[in-house]
């Protein structure tokens, strides 16, 4: 009798947690999607004029006015999801043709022979580590070389990790966070800093010093904080975000001989150095020529042809093994058009414009210090909407700095304000095609993520707003 009561309530346990199932990724954008779709018939549509100044569009302060109606219909809604795949292409074919050449690679040993042979020097110094691949990745983003290319790293975090026996979360952070800590407050990035300067009519990159100071900070912060999660993990793996489940792969990790002295082959060599080189020059042209992500998604077939024939394998198998490699990464690409479809239902409505024109009328009868923090938090609300930093700081810029000289905030403080706002939720932001992929890519759900994130995005935002606090009271500018 005793041993049925307690099989039921094991039962009633194991019913409930499946209840409380953590939703899927594409669960979730829907139901983000579809409360948005609701929104277009509650919220009043309405656009800003804009002009053209130069290669930009801006927005005329205080020319908002109401337009007809553009109600989200029950076709509308499901096109928008295909419409954003459409979008999204550049970003998803990335995604894609990465795990394919990466997938020739691993084939050929390389990676393997690699992590074999040097991942061990690092066992019990984690933090030779941390520091120099995270500077090395937080510099790329500081200065917007690698943004959304960053989820072609990701699988390179994640074989560090497997290496030293610690979770997805750690790798995943290790490079996207490594790599945000610099791109969440740029210090020369044309795509968000250097166009919002630009809108401001300030000086290109001006207010550097003191951006150094904000950079350093938040860079510091966030590998201690990766540090502090790995040395939790070492101790008890059991304290992993991700409880259990991720052990079962160090098992196999370990069963490959990954602690074995191993060397690795002069082929070897050459397909990791050409592999290495390739984006190495990618990143040096992309800065030349403008390459975007139709052009890395191109080098990814160039990497992964030149690394199968150095490896001598047939072009039959080269072939079979990258789209292999691309299947396996389908899940992870596709979230990336479901996160655009959000921000297309919002756009096609015109409701952006009526939302960000309600933060401009809270925003106006505030003092400097209250209003400066305002717009550091509006924007960091409003990029859930518009997930793009150049898109955002495109539509509000215009709208703030005239804002900022009628309460005698300088045009500085109301930029830097835009830039921490936009960049510290891009971690945490579920509309965010980059993070959603950098999550599927990892196989790590939105909830587990959030729960390791939430810590630091609170660390992130006080420091926010003393810094904030401290441009005001030094009158950032030059103006």
């Amino acid at each position: 009798m005793e041993q049925s009561t307690m099989k039921e309530t094991t039962q009633e346990k194991k019913a409930k947690k499946r209840r409380f199932a953590q939703p899927d990724a594409y669960v979730l954008l829907f139901f983000v999607a579809l409360i948005c779709a609701i929104a277009t018939y509650i919220l009043p549509a309405g656009v800003f004029k804009t002009v053209k100044k130069g290669d930009i569009t801006v927005t005329v302060p205080g020319s908002y006015h109401a337009v007809a109606a553009n109600h989200t219909s029950f076709v509308d809604f499901f096109t928008a999801i295909q419409t954003g795949m459409v979008k999204g292409a550049p970003l998803i074919f990335l995604i894609l043709f990465t795990s394919g050449a990466l997938a020739v690679i691993e084939k050929s040993g390389a990676i393997d022979a690699f992590l074999k042979s040097t991942i061990t020097r690092f066992s019990n110094r984690l933090l030779l580590l941390i520091i120099p691949v995270g500077l090395v990745f937080s510099v790329l983003g500081t200065t917007g070389i690698v943004v959304n290319s960053v989820i072609a790293f990701i699988p390179l975090g994640l074989v560090i990790a497997r290496g030293l026996k610690l979770d997805p979360v750690f790798g995943a952070a290790l490079i996207y966070l490594g790599t945000y800590a610099g791109w969440n407050v740029p210090v020369f990035a044309p795509q968000t800093l250097g166009l919002s300067q630009r809108i401001a009519e300030l000086p290109l990159f001006s207010g550097i010093g003191y951006r150094i100071v904000i950079y350093v900070t938040i860079l510091v912060v966030t590998l201690l904080y990766i540090y502090w999660y790995a040395r939790k993990i070492r101790k008890d793996p059991t304290k992993s975000i991700l409880g259990t489940d991720w052990l079962s792969d160090t098992v196999k990790g370990n069963d490959a001989g990954l602690d074995s002295k191993t060397t690795v082959t002069l082929q070897q060599k050459f397909i990791l150095s050409f592999a290495g080189l390739s984006l190495l020059g990618f990143m040096i042209f992309s800065q030349k020529f403008k390459w975007t992500e139709n052009e890395m998604a191109g080098l990814f077939i160039f990497i992964a042809i030149g690394c199968g024939m150095i490896a001598r394998m047939r072009a039959n198998e080269i072939a079979t093994t990258f789209i292999h490699g691309c299947k396996q990464m389908v899940y992870g690409a596709l979230i990336v058009g479901m996160a655009r479809a959000v921000g297309i239902i919002l756009d096609d409505a015109k409701i952006l414009d009526t939302i960000i024109n309600a933060l401009a009328a809270v925003l106006a009868p505030l003092s400097p210090m209250t209003a400066s923090i305002g717009m550091f938090f509006g924007s960091a609300a409003l990029h859930f909407l518009i997930s793009s930093g150049s898109g955002e700081s495109t539509v509000l810029m215009p709208i703030l700095v005239p804002l900022a000289d009628l309460l005698h905030i300088t045009r500085q403080v109301a930029v830097q304000a835009v830039m921490f706002g936009e960049g510290f939720v891009n971690t945490i932001n579920p509309t965010s095609g980059v993070m959603m992929g950098v999550l599927a890519t990892s196989g790590i759900s939105y909830g587990k993520w959030l729960k390791f994130m939430l810590p630091l995005t609170a660390v992130w935002f006080i420091l926010g707003i003393i810094f904030i606090i401290v441009g005001v009271m030094m009158n950032w500018g030059p103006f």
